[in-house]
């Protein structure tokens, strides 16, 4: 059987692909601080293995702890593929440089750049003892290419997790292991991150307006479609290694 591991699976894009899978009949492991009770509910409908972890990615003692414990209920049952979703993140802190809090600056690398690290490199290694094939999605963003002013933080984690993405894949190649790994930029979706960037500051944000009208002119794509092309994807089995995949040319 295949097993999802989900992280931000409360909400947003993760609690979309989470029912996404389910519905697939795939096994899903949800990681996030809390639990979403629609995924359980579904989960049970639908006859499917289902658990959920609480874990703060911020922390990275908890990052480790966690997920020691994860991999260790999911190889036990020889799963057939795991599929694996670094999505949660962290926009935060939307702030120009010289103004920055070391607080969130530390948090958002954590969340978004560290945690992915440490998560796929636990499974890469764990994968390299049974033989069993881990396929990584790490969530990443247009930022990641693209400076943008208040967002150096985030541009920055995300563009260091498409290096590692790419790094990462040139080496399970070289390795001739049946891993794979990419990343996905789900464009502007309408989720909780949408809402934190409205409530930031022109001062901190100059392209606020830009974001405030892209949810006054419902331009914001909605987390289930944007779910739903990245699940496909997934599944089709006909994933590059290493390659940044973009919302826009799936849902061409």
């Amino acid at each position: 059987m295949k097993y999802a591991i989900i992280t931000g699976a409360s909400k947003g894009l993760g609690e979309a692909v989470a029912k996404r899978l389910i519905r697939e009949q795939i096994a899903v492991v949800s990681v996030s601080r809390t639990e979403n009770t629609e995924i359980k509910r579904l989960a049970a409908e639908q006859g499917i293995d289902y658990k959920h972890f609480s874990c703060n990615l911020s922390l990275e003692k908890e990052v480790q702890e966690v997920f020691m414990e994860i991999a260790h209920c999911i190889f036990q049952k020889n799963p057939q593929e795991i599929l694996l979703f670094n999505n949660a993140g962290m926009i935060e802190p939307i702030q120009k440089v010289g103004h920055l809090d070391q607080t969130p600056v530390i948090g958002n690398i954590q969340v978004n750049l560290i945690a992915p690290i440490l998560i796929t490199n636990l499974f890469f290694s764990k994968a390299q003892l049974t033989n069993t094939k881990v396929t990584v999605v790490n969530v990443t963003s247009g930022a990641a290419v693209r400076s943008v002013e208040g967002w150096s933080v985030y541009c920055s984690s995300k563009a260091g997790l498409n290096m590692f993405t790419q790094t990462a894949a040139i080496e399970q190649a070289e390795m001739n292991t049946h891993n794979t790994i990419i990343a996905f930029s789900p464009g502007v979706m309408d989720t909780n991150m949408q809402e934190t960037i409205r409530s930031s500051s022109k001062e901190a944000f100059k392209d606020l307006d830009q974001f405030k009208e892209y949810k006054e002119k419902n331009m914001l794509l909605q987390a289930d479609v944007v779910a739903n092309a990245l699940v496909d994807l997934v599944l089709s089995g006909n994933v590059e290694s290493g390659r940044v995949y973009t919302i826009k040319e799936l849902l061409k």
